[in-house]
């Protein structure tokens, strides 16, 4: 017959520790398990947008006392253009220019040159915003058929200029100039289309008409 001793209180502690030890790298890595699964689940993704710095408008390089060419395929000079400074933004690609100057050769060889305070251009030079005592003139022509155009200039605090179209545009006040004295003021800007040979005054305008001179 066995005496059953019963154990001690240490014993008894000693014991269910080593049951536990057993079972205890597997409780670590189902908490550790547990905890990643959740990381996963509240972390925010971090998109594609904000990984990459959204670009800055600030200029990459500066400009002074400059002129820029540019030249049709068939290599004549299209535009000229001259400004006091120039600055260059690379997330627009424009061209920021003080008190710029710039001439253009029409297809038909008539000149129009252009004048502001500021001038903002694009990247192939095709468009022009001029800002602030913009002035734009085309000069008088005629053309293949000997039909004239007289000289035309535009006033105004914004002009949007296309070359290559010859088209102005302006949302501000405009005045006309035209020939030897013709002009016509619009409140609400214009739409000029030289090739179409159409403008449309928007707005309220009021002008004056002089008399043709007398050819004695």
């Amino acid at each position: 017959m066995k005496t059953v001793v019963p154990l001690s209180p240490l014993m008894r502690v000693r014991r269910a520790w080593d049951h536990l030890s057993v079972y205890l790298p597997l409780v670590l890595m189902g908490l550790m398990a547990m905890t990643t699964y959740w990381l996963v689940r509240n972390t925010p993704a971090i998109g594609d947008a904000e990984l990459e710095a959204a670009p800055r408008h600030v200029p990459d390089y500066f400009m002074r006392e400059f002129s820029v060419k540019v030249f049709g395929d068939d290599g004549k000079l299209k535009s000229e253009m001259v400004g006091i400074e120039g600055r260059h933004f690379p997330d627009t690609d424009t061209l920021e220019i003080d008190q710029p100057r710039i001439r253009i050769l029409g297809a038909e060889g008539r000149v129009t040159t252009a004048v502001a305070t500021r001038g903002l251009i694009n990247a192939d030079g095709s468009e022009a915003q001029l800002f602030d005592k913009a002035v734009v003139v085309r000069q008088a022509s005629t053309n293949a058929q000997g039909v004239v155009t007289p000289r035309s200039e535009l006033q105004s605090d914004f002009l949007h200029l296309f070359a290559n179209t010859e088209q102005v545009r302006s949302h501000l006040p405009v005045v006309l100039v035209r020939g030897a004295g013709d002009r016509f003021m619009s409140q609400e800007g214009l739409d000029y289309d030289n090739l179409d040979q159409v403008m449309q005054l928007k707005g309220r305008v009021r002008g004056t008409l002089l008399p043709p001179k007398d050819p004695k």
